[in-house]
């Protein structure tokens, strides 16, 4: 009997490479990427349009200043996860860098 695992790959160093990515994965990565730039793109500038768009969606009325704090709230929530996810890509990147040395 094997005692390695069908998933796992043996490098010339001893070391278990790592499992190619699954396409759900991927797709979630891919996923990552768009929903916060698309949000961004469509995130309309005007408080008077993000409270209609609230109204539209959910049948809530909202003042001009919480439509004013959602949009920057929003701003802010997106560009923080496109930064998260561009720090976790590179974060990947170097260790693969160094990995290969």
């Amino acid at each position: 009997m094997n005692a390695r695992r069908c998933c796992q790959i043996k490098t010339r160093a001893g070391d278990n490479a790592r499992r190619p990515a699954s396409r759900l994965r991927r797709s979630g990565e891919i996923a990552g990427w768009i929903i916060p730039s698309v949000m961004l793109a469509l995130l309309p500038k005007c408080p008077v349009c993000v409270a209609a768009y609230v109204a539209l969606a959910t049948g809530i009325g909202i003042s001009l200043p919480t439509a004013t704090y959602l949009r920057a709230m929003l701003v802010a929530l997106c560009v923080a996860s496109l930064v998260f996810i561009i720090a976790r890509r590179l974060r990947s990147l170097m260790a693969r860098g160094v990995s290969q040395q």
